[in-house]
């Protein structure tokens, strides 16, 4: 008898397949995740008693609240692997309107007149050394970036951001990272950085650290950063400023 109820008690929690559409600029990323199978506990053998005992309540019908389970993290790539993309599916909406000369160090932060939310994309230029983060179409950040040296090139295509860690340091310089946030499995991260110019790094890509704590704000793990080394966004029909 424990044999069979304890059969009957098992169940496979499904697999959970999230489609991930972007909205704004040139790129869209669809990714599939895969949340571990939930078991319920198995029922214990009943207490078999020889005194008189009431009669027990029959028991409810109704099946328990699943536990709620943390997101998936998105499959690490090296820097080798960048993911395939749809070209078609993203449309800027609207770009900041920049005055004046973009010079190592600086950035701009606006999201008024942005969407509250909606999903977030990364790009990056490593010809133009400037990134832009969009919410939703919606540029509401951009910087000039340090990227990778000679020997120690940024990688090229699309990644998931797999790790965020707002005091991470490098296990392999010893230097500290702030608000930083993993691109490849091989320690490609975007994290907070001195941005003068002549600078290089080994392969990260290097903000202005108060630019990189208001971008570490908006993201979350899974959401797409596209590298690209002179080619640019479709930004013909984008709006300028709010």
């Amino acid at each position: 008898m424990a044999a069979l109820i304890k059969a009957l008690a098992k169940s496979i929690g499904p697999k959970l397949a999230i489609g991930l559409a972007l909205g704004g600029g040139a790129w869209a990323a669809m990714h599939v995740l895969e949340r571990p199978a939930e078991r319920a506990a198995a029922a214990s053998d009943p207490q078999v008693s020889t005194a008189a005992a009431p009669v027990p309540a029959p028991a409810s019908t109704s099946a328990p609240a699943p536990a709620s389970a943390a997101p998936a993290k998105p499959a690490e790539r090296r820097s080798d692997q960048p993911m395939a993309i749809d070209p078609r599916a993203l449309t800027v909406k609207r770009v900041l309107a920049i005055d004046g000369p973009f010079r190592h160090g600086d950035y701009v932060w606006d999201e008024k007149g942005a969407p509250a939310s909606g999903p977030v994309i990364i790009t990056i230029d490593l010809k133009a050394e400037t990134l832009s983060v969009f919410r939703d179409g919606y540029e509401i950040g951009a910087a000039v970036i340090l990227y990778g040296a000679t020997d120690k090139p940024s990688p090229l295509g699309a990644f998931p951001i797999t790790q965020k860690d707002a005091d991470h340091v490098s296990n392999l310089y010893d230097a500290p990272m702030p608000y930083a946030q993993r691109l490849t499995s091989d320690g490609v991260f975007i994290h907070g950085s001195d941005v003068e110019y002549g600078r290089g790094t080994h392969g990260c890509i290097g903000v202005p650290t108060a630019f990189a704590k208001k971008l570490f704000g908006v993201t979350k793990l899974g959401d797409i950063v596209v590298i690209t080394n002179g080619k640019m966004l479709n930004v013909g029909k984008a709006q300028v400023g709010a």
